[in-house]
């Protein structure tokens, strides 16, 4: 069996992708891995308050690991952070790193050549399953998941704070991928089948975000996000 960490965003994708590791006897998930937002104490790109974030570690009865980060950060500074707590690990006989991406290829191929530097492999359960597919099994496997940040560019605000179910699906845009691989929403799981019990919290308020950035060609760029707290019962 080999010893394995979990890329966990305590999204629907990751808690399936381990779900799927769990099942797998070729693995022993040793810890999770998540990068937080070290001055809010928010999960990254998700929004998601760190108290919930301990309750699904707790309820999994796996250990817990955090890249805390700056509110902004470069992409060298992020790629120097996680190296500092992946080789530690690797030298520990940590050998593979699981994530719940579904179909974007250069992001995998980055993961990979990450991870090979450190003498680890990339595992991917999800890999080019349709992503209705998932949800199917998703659901059926009894997981329930809130949706908590959105993509104010190609989504309105309307979607955020909602269940992703079957009704959120139909709602969907037809350019939207089901599975927001494209980044167009995050999730929160609040109940799995490996969850000890199930978490419990309270929809706060909806904010918008809008944040500036350059892309690689140099460009200016304006992206609008939507965050629904959720608070802590």
């Amino acid at each position: 069996m080999q010893q394995a960490l979990m890329n966990w965003s305590g999204g629907k994708d990751s808690a399936l992708a381990l779900y799927h590791s769990l099942q797998n006897k070729s693995y022993d998930v040793r810890y999770l891995l998540t990068s937080l937002n070290d001055s809010f104490r928010r999960v990254s790109m998700h929004g998601v308050r760190e108290e919930l974030l301990d309750q699904q570690a707790q309820h999994l009865g796996i250990e817990l690991l955090k890249l805390r980060l700056p509110e902004t950060t470069s992409m060298e500074e992020y790629r120097s952070r996680m190296a500092e707590i992946l080789q530690p690990l690797a030298k520990a006989g940590i050998e593979k790193s699981i994530f719940g991406d579904i179909f974007l290829e250069d992001l995998r191929i980055y993961r990979e050549n990450q991870l090979n530097q450190l003498g680890m492999q990339g595992i991917f359960p999800l890999w080019k399953r349709p992503s209705l597919e998932l949800l199917e099994e998703f659901w059926e496997l009894g997981f329930k998941t809130i949706v908590v940040s959105v993509n104010g560019n190609l989504l309105d605000k309307s979607f955020c704070g909602r269940i992703l179910d079957r009704d959120f699906v139909r709602d969907l845009p037809q350019t939207i991928d089901p599975c927001g691989e494209n980044g167009e929403f995050h999730t929160f799981v609040f109940e799995a089948p490996y969850f000890a019990q199930p978490i419990d919290f309270q929809k706060g308020e909806t904010v918008e975000k809008t944040y500036h950035f350059q892309n690689a060609a140099g460009e200016a760029l304006t992206s609008t996000y939507f965050f629904t707290d959720l608070l802590p019962i």
